[in-house]
């Protein structure tokens, strides 16, 4: 009793045959002549003696060579070696070979892909015939009982798809990295695509973009209307051809998605540009860069070139120190927002107080108490001069003790907006 799949496999064999062999103007005698030669030819003693011959046209393997170069098949050397990867997963956290179960790819003559369909059949068991073939089970030995032919020899020609020579042959059309071992050894590694994976991402990237429940999804937000789950999409995606217009020359899983592939967008990340500088030692000359108040100094320079000692230069002086305060503080907020939302580590070379000053950890500490604020504003008075000589240079003015006392009391005014 053959298995209910095997049964099937030839049932549409013998359909598809019967459909292009039988024409509309055949009498009746005639498609009962075809009738007859349909079922010789698909007779299991006709037909498995063809199909173990032609079994070795084609190979199973898992990183199928042909996906580097369609003619990376055969050379010189002979045919490229099959892989078959046989790893067992585990739970390590990584993508790789063993930790996806994925069906074999086959690669070889298209003309024997009626064999590799007949040998990946799943049986009732769940087992597939090339697996029971391999264990010889029951199920292949009654199959492979028929009249004429020897059951070893059907079975050794049908293991021929997975059997490969000992030799490891590759090909010059393949990726070749040679990775060194000793001083003077290496080992030449060809890089091969694992088909499986490749395919299983695409079906998993179809079915997340065009399922049924998807384009439930994409038709409420086109109708503006509520959908309880909604729909995931990917962007940034490229198909990629195997084989051009014969996918059937790469593989037989190439074959069944018409040759084409997704791939992931893979670039190097987009670093978005900080507006402010973490200050490492300081932060007057670091975060605030002295050319931020350019326009500031030289609009002091001009008062402090004139002759006049009235209240008009000296309210526009303090006016001026007055903008730069204000600079500093817009400054303090600026890195204050962005060091809330810091992952990293803070730097533990800035000075004490301007940790104090800035780090969002003690930002109750700066409410109750007042010991750092007067070097803060100290600080900040000497960086008035120190911007002012930076940006002026020869051009500058020396300023004295006399100055700075002056500026520091106007950053004075300005202590509680520091906090």
């Amino acid at each position: 009793m053959l298995d209910p799949a095997i049964t099937l496999f030839f049932s549409e064999r013998k359909e598809a045959w019967l459909k292009k062999n039988i024409k509309t103007d055949m009498d009746e005698f005639e498609k009962k002549e075809q009738e007859q030669a349909c079922e010789e030819v698909f007779a299991l003693s006709t037909w498995l003696p063809n199909a173990a011959r032609r079994a070795g046209q084609m190979s199973i393997s898992t990183h199928p060579c042909t996906f580097s170069h369609p003619s990376a098949r055969k050379n010189k050397n002979g045919y490229v070696s099959s892989m078959i990867a046989k790893n067992s997963g585990c739970c390590d956290g990584f993508l790789r070979t063993g930790n996806l179960e994925v069906e074999a790819d086959a690669l070889g003559n298209a003309a024997a892909l009626d064999v590799y369909k007949f040998l990946t059949l799943v049986m009732e068991d769940g087992k597939t015939l090339l697996t029971h073939l391999e264990q010889n089970s029951e199920l292949a030995s009654e199959l492979l009982k028929q009249p004429g032919t020897e059951a070893d020899a059907l079975r050794a020609g049908f293991l021929k798809m997975v059997q490969s020579d000992q030799e490891n042959i590759t090909s010059s059309k393949i990726k070749q990295v040679y990775f060194p071992v000793d001083e003077d050894e290496y080992h030449l590694l060809s890089i091969l695509t694992h088909s499986g994976h490749l395919f299983e991402l695409r079906k998993r990237i179809d079915h997340l973009r065009f399922s049924e429940a998807t384009k439930e999804a994409r038709e409420c937000k086109k109708s503006n209307k509520y959908h309880e789950t909604g729909y995931q999409d990917i962007l940034g995606l490229t198909t990629i051809g195997y084989g051009g217009t014969k996918p059937q020359n790469i593989s037989v899983l190439n074959n069944q998605h018409g040759g084409k592939a997704h791939l992931l967008l893979s670039v190097p990340p987009s670093f978005t540009v900080r507006n402010i500088r973490v200050p490492q030692n300081d932060f007057f000359t670091e975060t605030l860069n002295p050319w931020h108040a350019k326009d500031i100094f030289f609009a002091l320079q001009r008062l402090l070139k004139r002759d006049q000692n009235n209240i008009n230069i000296r309210d526009g002086r303090d006016y001026r120190i007055q903008e730069y305060v204000d600079l500093v503080i817009k400054k303090m907020w600026q890195l204050r927002l962005f060091l809330s939302d810091f992952k990293g580590e803070l730097p533990s070379s800035l000075n004490k107080e301007q940790q104090i000053w800035l780090y969002p950890e003690y930002e109750q500490y700066r409410i109750e108490n007042n010991d750092w604020l007067d070097q803060i504003v100290r600080q900040m008075s000497r960086s008035v001069i120190f911007g002012y000589k930076k940006v002026l240079a020869q051009h500058a003015i020396l300023l004295s003790d006399e100055e700075l006392m002056l500026i520091e009391k106007v950053v004075q005014k300005n202590k509680e907006a520091l906090r």
